[in-house]
């Protein structure tokens, strides 16, 4: 088959779970092409230099710099509409020009076409509203599967028993064209990994500017000229890694997938933001146990990922120790999802 995958850019976490789905396209001998934009694109680049790419923007979108996401996503909402609808019309367009046998979109709205089997990607079926919206969230799960019945088939990258999605994908009851095909990590298959201990604290910073920014500032002057070592992997994939030493700091533009999970192996606590993409990363790893998870601010969906799984407290004056778990058993499975064209 000839696949189009095409991952949302809204930060790097929908370019990195489908790190092995591509993988197991690859291994069963189909054809992929790529369409993204922004770092998940130099990302996949990255990843798999051998294949072609397209290039096609997201949906524009920016953090407030506030606790509330409430005007942005307000102010942002003409802007997706209006993305929707062209990348629905240059999907039709190039598949007037060249075929394809399916398009995956992992969170990418209009992504899909009657004329070609279409796949959605997506763990939060169900749409976690702020505090005070909370009345429209099942106004906006119908909106959501609207959107999802346009598509042949819905993935949910969780499992179905023991979740790490929590409500926002069991919940609600699945539409029909909706099944769970476990967790997804970039990590997956990784073998004689070996724990570096350079640094006590590795943080991983991720998301939509400007909150990743702020975060990397609140980190740096909080761990700047202490004792311990810290790693800050700034989420920023180049073609070269570009490194900064600040005293006890070292700050990196991205790692590779075998040297960043050597250096969590390593780590005795690891900071993120409590994006699902992350979680399923570190869960595969056998880390999340000693994860501090940050939410975005004002990002429903992470707000409620970092309470079922850890637990978080608000960063008022800065960084607080949140409370850790016992390690967690690694259930993470190689996910080895069939392709079969619609007949």
């Amino acid at each position: 088959m000839k696949i189009l995958l095409c991952p949302l850019n809204w930060g790097l976490g929908h370019a990195t779970r489908c790190v092995p789905l591509i993988q197991n396209l690859l291994a069963e001998g189909h054809e992929v092409v790529l369409v993204a934009d922004g770092y998940p694109l130099k990302f996949l680049k990255n990843q798999f230099p051998m294949l072609r790419t397209m290039e096609f923007p997201s949906y524009p979108v920016d953090y407030a710099a506030g606790k509330s996401q409430v005007g942005a996503m307000l102010r942002n909402l003409p802007g997706i509409v209006a993305g929707i609808i062209r990348e629905h019309c240059w999907l039709g367009d190039l598949l007037r020009k060249e075929h394809f046998d399916r398009v995956i979109s992992d969170n990418r709205f209009g992504m899909w076409n009657k004329r070609v089997n279409s796949v959605y990607i997506t763990h939060q079926l169900m749409v976690k509203m702020p505090r005070g919206l909370r009345f429209l969230e099942a106004f906006v799960h119908f909106l959501h599967l609207k959107i999802i019945s346009n598509y042949d088939e819905c993935w949910i990258p969780d499992r179905k028993e023991n979740g790490l999605s929590g409500d926002l994908s069991h919940q609600y009851p699945l539409p029909p064209n909706a099944r769970f095909i476990g967790t997804l990590s970039r990590f997956q298959g990784l073998d004689g990994v070996v724990p570096a201990d350079d640094y006590e604290i590795v943080a991983v910073l991720s998301g939509i500017e400007s909150q990743r920014k702020i975060l990397e500032e609140i980190l740096i002057s909080k761990y700047k000229g202490k004792h311990q070592k810290v790693l800050i992997v700034c989420g920023h994939p180049d073609d070269e890694t570009r490194r900064l030493k600040i005293k006890n700091l070292t700050l990196v533009s991205h790692l590779a997938d075998r040297e960043l999970a050597s250096h969590l192996f390593g780590a005795r606590k690891i900071i993120a933001r409590s994006g699902y993409s992350t979680i399923m990363d570190l869960e595969s790893l056998g880390c999340l146990h000693k994860a501090e998870l940050i939410p975005t601010p004002g990002q429903t969906e992470q707000e409620y990922l970092a309470e079922i799984h850890k637990g978080y407290k608000e960063m008022v004056t800065g960084l607080s120790r949140i409370p850790t778990s016992p390690p967690q058993q690694n259930l993470l499975t190689s996910a080895k999802v069939r392709f079969t064209p619609r007949l």
